[in-house]
């Protein structure tokens, strides 16, 4: 028996050793070995240090970017919002390799790439997984994040939600949410002595996206919504400040105060829908009059076969914390960057507008199309190859993640002509296909199978805020406006959007 506790210390030697091995595997074999595989199809980038990859130079760049101010009337806001894809695209070509952390990424900047990649139905090319504080700030069950024959339920029972029908029915209280927002503006402006005042509209237009959404989605629930849009916020800046940090796995299970902080705020937005939707589910349970023509009723009429709800509370909540982002920062940021006048009295008068009337109006579309393509609030997207792959005459390894950013495509002048950063509407004046040289080159709502499912919610939002603006006020930019934006997940400004407004009819 005396050789029972030497078997064990070799059995713990071999177990040691084979974790050893597998470390360096990870953090200086595997990135070699990528390395090498990608130099020999030509494609390099920057140098890759162990565990951190290519993040100090990230840092650098996005700290130095952050102290900048822009021209106002520059649109070419690369530099600023993705500065280290700048710099690398200049020395290593629109196609490289870098590291994020030890996940290596390619990034790809050619739009028939980006469609074959997201037009991909067969699971070739999948979201790579996220860290856990921002899967709980989207969403970890909610349709963006969710794969396979999860997503394909997902997108089945909530689709008919989201269909233009179904949503013509929310413009009211869209438009009711919006006219309440605006009567605060002339209040102020009223009390102003010239009656001219300087309003900070990334700012309000938060709040007044926050109420749209809180009205639309929960209907008379609104004010607990409004709860879950303030926590959510107050969550975002945590995952934004943690961005690029290095993320070590099961760090989030730690009593850290960020994790104490991150726990807390999760629980307050979980237990505000959960008793919403409890609330609901009850009140049809029961026969009582029950709202359908909010979001909510919508989703719980379209997910439910024979009486019985095909998701869950907990599948029903993570749906609702990823309209919450998505429709809330994407649709506030996309408000901020197009406050403009045109044919708005011609097609709606003075009068309230309605879905038919906002279908009318096509330089307003075209507006919102070009403030889309040049400041879309998401700024790239990612995929993670599933199996090794050939996208054109590049070998891409299993697990390589895929960059699609946005924000450079919507400004290569091959695609969109030497006047691609200035503002230019009727570009759109024939669609978006023929927009630019590729017909997929607008990318601001993603394409294929898993294109954005709220965007003619949002379309339908900011038409509704623009006409009601531009028939009550005249706008111009404060000279304290520093055009500054800026990724906080989304595309923001940093120092918000300062704009003087003055009422035409006092």
């Amino acid at each position: 028996m005396d050789y029972l506790p030497a078997i064990g210390i070799v059995a713990s030697i071999i177990f040691l050793i084979s974790k050893i091995l597998q470390i360096c595997r990870i953090l200086i074999w595997r990135p070699y070995a990528l390395t090498k595989h990608f130099k020999k199809q030509g494609i390099v980038g920057p140098p890759c240090s162990i565990l951190y990859g290519s993040l100090h130079e990230v840092k650098k760049l996005n700290m130095a970017a952050r102290q900048t101010v822009l021209d106002a009337n520059s649109h070419d806001i690369t530099p600023r919002v993705l500065p280290h894809y700048h710099k690398w695209s200049s020395l290593y070509g629109e196609t490289f390799l870098y590291w994020f952390g030890m996940q290596p990424r390619i990034c790809i900047s050619d739009p028939e790439f980006a469609k074959q990649i997201l037009s991909n139905k067969f699971g070739f090319y999948v979201k790579p997984s996220l860290r856990p504080s921002v899967q709980t700030l989207v969403g970890n069950k909610g349709l963006v994040l969710i794969s396979g024959l999860d997503w394909v339920k997902h997108r089945r029972n909530i689709n008919p939600a989201f269909s233009p029908d179904k949503l013509k029915v929310m413009v009211k209280r869209m438009t009711a949410c919006t006219i309440s927002k605006l009567d605060e503006w002339k209040n102020q402006v009223v009390a102003a002595e010239d009656h001219c005042h300087s309003i900070e509209m990334n700012g309000e237009f938060k709040e007044l996206t926050a109420d749209i959404i809180a009205h639309t989605a929960f209907g008379s629930s609104y004010a607990q919504g409004r709860e879950v849009f303030e926590a959510q916020e107050e969550l975002q800046k945590y995952c934004a400040a943690t961005h690029t940090d290095i993320f070590i796995p099961g760090s989030q299970y730690l009593p850290t105060s960020l994790n104490f902080q991150i726990w807390k705020l999760d629980k307050k937005v979980k237990t505000s829908l959960k008793c919403i939707i409890e609330s609901r589910l009850n009140s049809k349970a029961t026969g009582s009059s029950c709202e359908v023509d909010d979001l909510l009723g919508l989703m719980l009429e379209a997910s439910e076969s024979d009486g019985k709800p095909k998701l869950n509370v907990n599948e029903i909540i993570e749906e609702c914390k990823t309209f919450f982002f998505a429709g809330h920062e994407t649709s506030s940021n996309l408000l901020t960057w197009t406050v403009l006048r045109q044919e708005v009295l011609k097609e709606c008068g003075m009068g309230i507008p309605d879905a038919d009337m906002l279908t009318k109006l096509k330089l307003v579309n075209m507006v919102l199309l070009e403030a889309l393509m040049i400041y879309g609030p998401v700024i790239e997207l990612f995929r993670q190859a599933t199996k090794d792959m050939k996208l054109g005459d590049v070998m891409i390894p299993k697990g390589t993640c895929i960059s699609i950013p946005f924000v450079k495509i919507h400004r290569r002048k091959e695609y969109w002509g030497e006047d691609v950063n200035k503002f230019k509407p009727m570009r759109f004046i024939n669609g978006i296909s023929k927009a630019a040289e590729h017909p997929n080159a607008l990318l601001a709502f993603s394409l294929g199978p898993r294109a954005c499912i709220g965007q003619n919610f949002a379309m339908l939002e900011a038409k509704s805020v623009i006409v009601l603006i531009l028939q009550r006020f005249s706008l111009c930019l404060s000279p304290e406006y520093k055009h500054a934006p800026v990724e906080l997940l989304t595309l923001q400004p940093q120092h918000g959007l300062p704009i003087i407004v003055k009422p035409l009819h006092l």
